[in-house]
């Protein structure tokens, strides 16, 4: 099914209140296509999922029914600071999301770091509900073996989240990007308006703060990976300077269904610095052999 509505950020928007006390934001597209893909952003300060996700929703839409989430304390979400660890947090309300909705079908699910790391910890906790996985440098499944912790990316948003200044979001986003052409003074403004609020930056930090909170075990997700049973495509970009690439040598070890594609000359943003193969790589990947599931 084509629309003929131009897939734009307000066309695509929507709401829901998935509990009295969380209301989340998320883009729509492909209605009538199937099956479900859930889009899930990274964590950096004034990520959204379009932010994140604008040039791939018009393409995965033409084959697929298109949820991209806004995660909460994110983009248009709720921004709670009281919450258990953060992939728990994400992943039980993206369950309440597709339940709101009444997707109760498998859904495959496509995360960017901090949000490959929500995927994970959806397809753990809620096994029957999730298809395949693509995960771009995931957070909680990334583990160096090699290069030094913290990374410097994960600097650069330390020091953010406690100097939140336009210089310091500056030099963050510049280092999650292979392509400095693709920082212009127009995207670190935008990212710098939605980052900068009380809201956004008590949220930001409370999910830092939930990673080492009395349930930070639920962010070990590599201790875990061998339970998934979804065919699993991991996705690097060679230069990747926030979750280096050797982070993936353990996740491709222990998951049974795991494949991996490196992009050279690509950051942390695949989705955005390759994003034409990306789009094809995805799309093939999902419309492939059939997932499998022990049970």
């Amino acid at each position: 099914m084509t629309s003929t509505v131009e897939l734009t950020a307000e066309t695509t928007s929507r709401y829901a209140r998935v509990r009295p006390d969380l209301r989340l934001h998320y883009h729509e597209a492909g209605v009538g296509n199937g099956p479900t893909i859930v889009l899930l952003h990274g964590g950096g300060p004034g990520a959204s999922s379009w932010s994140n996700f604008a040039r791939n929703i018009p393409v995965l839409a033409q084959n697929f029914h298109v949820l991209a989430v806004d995660q909460p304390g994110y983009g248009r979400s709720d921004k709670p600071t009281e919450h258990p660890q953060y992939f728990v947090h994400s992943a039980s309300a993206l369950k309440d999301l597709l339940d709101h909705l009444r997707i109760t079908s498998r859904v495959h699910l496509l995360g960017n770091s901090l949000g490959g790391g929500a995927a994970v910890r959806f397809a753990l906790d809620y096994p029957d509900r999730a298809g395949k996985l693509i995960l771009m440098g995931p957070g909680g499944l990334s583990t160096n073996l090699f290069a030094p912790d913290p990374t410097e990316g994960v600097k650069l948003l330390a020091k953010f989240n406690y100097e939140p200044t336009r210089e310091n979001l500056a030099a963050f986003l510049r280092i999650m990007v292979f392509d400095q052409s693709l920082i212009t003074d127009e995207l670190i403004d935008e990212r710098f308006a939605s980052a900068s609020t009380p809201e956004a930056l008590a949220a930001t930090r409370a999910m830092g703060k939930s990673f080492a909170g009395a349930d930070f075990e639920k962010g070990m997700l590599w201790r875990d990976a061998y339970q998934l049973r979804q065919p699993v495509l991991l996705i690097w970009g060679r230069e990747d300077r926030v979750n280096p690439l050797d982070g993936a040598l353990l996740a491709t070890k222990v998951i049974p269904g795991a494949q991996l594609h490196v992009f050279g000359g690509c950051g942390h943003w695949a989705q955005l610095e390759k994003f034409h193969e990306f789009n094809r790589l995805a799309i093939d990947f999902l419309a492939g052999v059939k997932e499998t599931q022990e049970k």
